[in-house]
């Protein structure tokens, strides 16, 4: 058995341990498969296209059938299903909230007035400027560790990143305040690894088929309907938390301006048998609540020439 993965140390720790938990693990290999946003790393998620830059090429070998099964994060799954493919399993989930690391050591109320904070996700430059207007919110990609060090050599005085990335690398200690979801709403999806295998293939979806959490399915399940209501996409500064309490699913959802105003927060719940009902629900009151216009701004070329 095959498994496809990017080259990243967070995408390896990542495979390695979906590979830990599979009967047979020994006889289990990593196929390391470059993604175009691995060959673009300076390059800006919006100019290159966005929508699957970390998947198309994995998902392209699943398809030939290179490999056997493919672990993803979830967050950079596009909403819609690719043809012949599915997702077999959603693990247990691991902690969805966002995480600031200082180079000084101060909590996001403490930064210095006009601080530089590296990220190059609309939801959280939304979601920090709408908090403290003074932040200058500058683009930055690569892996965790690579960040890290840009921070450390001085080109930004913190930087935000999840904290399920830090925890999956031993590096939540790094974290100088792991933040709300009341002032960081996590993207939908967030601190939840994805199998995904080809439709057809019985022998993976056996071996695999126990490491499937049906809490984190129905949480994440309504984050992504929700997400797919609002036109879908990953550089879109949506948030969104499912959370499954007594059969019960509560999700809240968030849209916003990059500029930090004006944002859209809103909660609904529902039965948790029917996470794609209370997700198209939340996209639509959001919609109405004035996200189709902030989204249609962020969708033109008026905010990012």
């Amino acid at each position: 058995m095959r498994i496809g993965t990017r080259g990243s140390a967070l995408a390896l720790a990542q495979s390695g341990f979906v590979r830990s938990l599979i009967p047979g693990a020994d006889a289990i290999e990593l196929e390391v498969i470059e993604t175009l946003g691995d060959r673009s790393p300076m390059a800006s998620l919006r100019r290159i296209g966005g929508k699957g830059v970390f998947t198309k090429e994995i998902e392209e070998a699943l398809l030939m059938g290179r490999i056997d099964l493919a672990v993803h994060s979830l967050k950079d799954l596009p909403t819609e299903e690719t043809p012949g493919l599915r997702l077999a399993a959603l693990l247990k989930r691991e902690d969805p909230r966002d995480a600031l690391i200082s180079r000084e050591g101060a909590k996001l109320a403490e930064l210095p007035k006009g601080a530089r904070i590296g990220t190059s996700s609309l939801r959280r430059r939304s979601q920090l400027l709408a908090r403290r207007p003074d932040l200058q919110i500058t683009d930055m990609r690569g892996n965790v560790p690579t960040r890290i060090a840009r921070m450390e050599e001085g080109r930004f005085d913190a930087i935000v990143v999840a904290a399920a990335g830090l925890i999956r690398l031993n590096l939540l200690g790094r974290a100088t305040e792991v933040l709300d979801e009341s002032m960081m709403l996590p993207a939908p999806g967030q601190g939840v690894l994805a199998i995904q295998i080809r439709n057809d293939d019985k022998r993976v979806s056996d071996a695999i088929g126990s490491l499937h959490d049906a809490t984190a399915a129905a949480e994440v399940t309504a984050e992504r309907e929700m997400l797919a209501s609002l036109g879908g996409g990953c550089l879109v500064p949506v948030g969104a938390r499912g959370r499954v309490a007594k059969n019960r699913l509560s999700l809240t959802g968030f849209v916003g301006h990059p500029s930090g105003r004006p944002t859209v927060r809103l909660n609904a719940e529902g039965p948790v048998e029917a996470p794609e009902a209370l997700g198209r629900s939340l996209g639509a009151a959001l919609l109405a609540h004035g996200a189709q216009e902030i989204l249609a701004e962020v969708r033109s070329d008026e905010v990012f020439p």
